[in-house]
């Protein structure tokens, strides 16, 4: 976890969060199946004209399956951070687990290596910053890191809900962001 000193952040899932999550035994495998959800990326890239650093952190065990190249995941990746550019943001940095949920490895989320891993390579402050995601492992994987949480229930993930304190449940990213910028003193 980190100590302090840092900046504050605001780190994201990818799927369910900003882009139109698959169902869940399917993948985002070509760039026509990255939809963003309506908002999110400019809600990102108010975060960012605010003077918020953002990063992304994503599983993607589609590569460690061999159903998707991790090159087609760097090209959604990429896609995602040419349309927070255009919107007036950008991702300090995109962090991407690639392995499979049996690997057990220290970056999948619900553990907190991704974010981590953006809060040392970025000089964040984890217990000034927030995660941002749709189900149960971001939420346990931003508290693992020290993060403040914040669920969006564009994945509709109803288990999440349950585990979450209510005033830190929102419909989208945008909602969430215009809490985020609110508290901000």
């Amino acid at each position: 976890m980190n100590e302090g000193g840092g900046r504050a952040a605001v780190l994201f899932d990818r799927d369910g969060t900003l882009n139109v999550g698959p169902p869940p035994t399917t993948f985002v495998t070509r760039l026509e199946e990255f939809i963003p959800i309506p908002g999110a990326i400019e809600a990102v890239a108010k975060l960012c004209r605010a003077g918020w650093r953002v990063a992304m952190c994503t599983n993607q065990s589609c590569i460690g399956q061999g159903i998707v190249s991790r090159e087609m995941v760097d090209r959604i990746n990429r896609e995602c951070a040419r349309l927070l550019e255009l919107h007036g943001g950008s991702f300090d940095g995109i962090y991407v687990c690639p392995h499979r949920p049996d690997e057990n490895c220290p970056c999948r989320k619900p553990r907190p290596g991704m974010l981590l891993d953006a809060a040392r390579d970025h000089g964040y402050d984890l217990l000034r910053s927030y995660f941002v995601g749709d189900s149960l492992r971001d939420l346990q994987a931003g508290n693992a890191a020290g993060a403040t949480p914040l669920l969006v229930m564009t994945g509709a993930d109803e288990r999440a809900r349950a585990e979450q304190p209510p005033d830190r449940v929102f419909t989208d990213v945008p909602e969430a962001v215009d809490w985020i910028l609110r508290r901000r003193t």
